[in-house]
């Protein structure tokens, strides 16, 4: 080969080279939302989860997800403002976020310090589909969540208590998530409700039932919890409750 063909050779290969690395570094640099809808097939509604404010830090968010069985990669975005527009997946930037166990790992959180309020979407991945939840709004600045220990059980049932509440200050709730869990913080069952009501373990006024098994009889003089989400439509929760209680 001659020094000049070397040459020309030497700066091809160079160019080949530098696109490659280009067009990868673009791959990895590109954290929208919009680029992960548009490399795969998508479920739109079909991730339930929500988010709340922290009770020990006006700055913090908690954001809440139940990953389904076979579920994958749980990933948190969000906009950059409360103003952009939340059905535009382009306004959505991946924060890097390691979701954590709640009740043992039935249901994943994940915390983040944001002094601003924004829109934000979780997606995992399931049976080789995307599946995306709705806009989630956060509120923790203008109605942080009020956090409480008011419920009342009636237990007349043996091993089948009634809980009902009342909103908070905040009376913008759509939806209740009712969890009652062992004192191991075990789930036993999980169960949405539009009514302020809840009965272990009847689903007469159950709308959606994330419970896995059969939930186990209650045993009477022991422990349990009571944890409740009243929950907005843009999937803030303006209400958590948590309660200890004996059957």
């Amino acid at each position: 080969m001659s020094k000049t063909n070397y040459i020309v050779f030497f700066f091809v290969a160079w160019g080949i080279f530098s696109c490659g690395t280009d067009n990868e570094n673009n791959v990895q640099l590109d954290t929208s939302l919009a680029f992960l809808v548009n490399a795969n097939t998508i479920e739109i509604d079909n991730v339930i989860a929500c988010a709340s404010g922290s009770e020990n830090d006006e700055n913090a968010i908690i954001a809440y997800v139940y990953p389904r069985p076979g579920s994958t990669n749980i990933r948190y975005y969000e906009t950059s403002s409360i103003d952009d527009d939340k059905n535009n997946y382009q306004n959505y930037t991946q924060v890097d976020l390691t979701p954590t166990d709640f009740f043992n790992g039935y249901l994943k959180k994940m915390e983040r310090t944001n002094t601003d309020e924004k829109w934000v979407i979780i997606t995992f991945f399931e049976n080789d589909k995307l599946h995306l939840s709705n806009p989630i709004r956060l509120k923790h600045r203008t109605k942080p969540t009020e956090f409480l220990n008011e419920v009342m059980i009636d237990d007349m049932t043996s091993g089948m208590p009634i809980f009902s509440w009342e909103d908070g200050i905040v009376a913008e709730n759509k939806i209740y998530f009712q969890v009652v869990s062992d004192i191991n913080d075990e789930l036993l069952s999980g169960t949405y409700t539009f009514e302020k009501q809840f009965q272990y373990y009847k689903l007469d006024n159950v709308v959606l039932n994330i419970t896995q098994e059969i939930p186990p009889q209650l045993t009477l003089m022991d422990m349990y919890n009571f944890t409740l989400m009243g929950v907005s439509e843009d999937n803030w929760v303006n209400l958590f409750i948590e309660k200890s209680f004996e059957p």
